[in-house]
């Protein structure tokens, strides 16, 4: 095993995760007490697939912009560098269930979209690089594994 590294996911076999997945990497307590909760929203299975630039760039806008209608307390929600997920920062909610009912909510926003938010060059820093119909695509496959989106690591 290698040596432990401070980055969690440089931690993770990503050959023993079967995406799609949601899970809880960590907990970070404040001094005073209030916590963030990280998760891992894997939507595609690492070093075998990846979302394409566009899709991912539409989905980051159109999950930032609707998680918050059915999640409070959204921290932020971040692309991974190597395209096969999101980072999901939420403070002081640790409601498994409620997270996973709110990234449903926010797929089923994602599928009837009819434009992505802010996609334009006042709003967004590479407004020409967006695919709606690639998010699309994107939420409409991780919905179809919503029933294993507990199960991180294959048998």
């Amino acid at each position: 095993m290698a040596e432990k590294m401070n980055v969690e996911s440089f931690n993770l076999d990503h050959t023993k995760v079967q995406a799609p997945y949601v899970r809880l990497v960590g907990v970070t307590t404040g001094e005073n007490g209030d916590k963030v909760y990280k998760y891992d929203i894997r939507f595609c299975q690492p070093n075998q697939d990846h979302m394409d630039m566009a899709g991912l760039h539409s989905i980051e806008h159109l999950m930032a912009e609707n998680i918050r209608n059915h999640l409070d307390n959204v921290l932020d929600v971040s692309p991974m560098g190597c395209q096969t997920g999101f980072y999901l920062a939420i403070f002081n909610n640790d409601r498994y269930e409620e997270v996973v009912t709110a990234l449903e909510k926010t797929f089923q926003d994602v599928l009837e979209a009819t434009e992505v938010p802010a996609c334009n060059e006042v709003q967004c820093g590479w407004a020409a690089n967006h695919s709606l119909e690639g998010a699309k695509s994107i939420a409409s496959n991780m919905l179809d594994g919503k029933d294993e989106w507990h199960i991180v690591f294959a048998e």
